[in-house]
């Protein structure tokens, strides 16, 4: 029998398993006839261990290779810190002037996440905090003009329909009716809430312009790139509050509920 030294090791195995035990241990004499086949099952499995373990190396190798590869994640841009004070004067509120908490939100009427919290919380933070008195809400002009083309359009016809009295109004005629946001569309929306349409035409030639770039001044002043955006404060002298909260997008009612219930029972000092 010509043996190797892989035939040697599994001769070695044999032993160790008892399976070359003396025949004097076993009483009888040792029966070799089987032993080829056993040393050749062990050889094999042997073998499929060795490709096994090259196929590990393999993946391991492949592994590294791509973690290397892989750019560096960049790091998170920092958040800008909260502006000390934002003016709350001249722009459109409801609620109790006297609330101990005003919100004053930055909005697009043409984003659809400005859309999604007026369909989903604004109605319910009027229900239970605005109509209550517990909270005035404050509204800021903030049209994303690059991606958003009749968003700023729209946030002039507001203040027109402002002008008139009726800014709620329009502001949830432009919510609930997105798509139409061009401006002859815009003049149609004044018609059906009866406004005076001649003042609305002058008005909306240019007059309000600026009071909507005053909003976007603002709000970039404070740290605001998109929308929706909300910032809770407390009331200060002059028109203006002090702004100890911000929460950013299109956030569930209760997010909204969890902030102003610890806001109001822990008010925070207004100077």
């Amino acid at each position: 029998m010509n043996f190797t030294h892989r035939t040697v090791w599994a001769l070695a195995a044999a032993l160790g398993a008892g399976l070359l035990q003396p025949a004097a241990v076993r009483g009888q004499e040792p029966d070799l006839t089987g032993l080829p086949a056993q040393v050749e099952k062990l050889n094999a499995g042997q073998e499929a261990l060795r490709k096994e373990l090259q196929a590990v190396q393999r993946q391991l190798q492949q592994i590294t290779s791509l973690l290397k590869a892989r750019p560096a994640q960049p790091a998170a841009a920092p958040q800008p810190p909260l502006p000390a004070e934002l003016v709350t004067d001249g722009a459109p509120f409801k609620g109790s002037p006297d609330a101990p908490l005003t919100i004053v939100e930055f909005s697009d009427f043409q984003c659809p996440f400005c859309r999604q919290h007026w369909q989903q919380t604004y109605g319910q933070l009027d229900r239970d905090y605005i109509s209550t008195g517990k909270v005035r809400y404050v509204f800021r002009h903030f049209p994303l003009e690059r991606i958003h083309p009749q968003a700023f359009k729209a946030s002039e016809a507001t203040e027109c329909a402002a002008a008139q009295g009726k800014f709620w109004e329009m502001h949830d005629r432009l919510f609930a009716n997105q798509q139409a946001l061009m401006p002859a569309d815009l003049v149609k929306h004044a018609q059906a809430l009866g406004l005076d349409e001649t003042r609305f035409e002058a008005c909306f030639a240019g007059q309000t312009t600026a009071r909507v770039r005053a909003d976007l001044a603002m709000g970039a002043q404070a740290g605001v790139s998109a929308t929706p955006n909300f910032f809770l404060g407390v009331p200060m002298p002059g028109g203006k509050i002090k702004v100890v909260r911000k929460l950013s997008g299109a956030l569930p009612f209760a997010t909204f509920k969890s902030t102003i219930d610890g806001l109001l029972a822990s008010p925070p000092p207004a100077e």
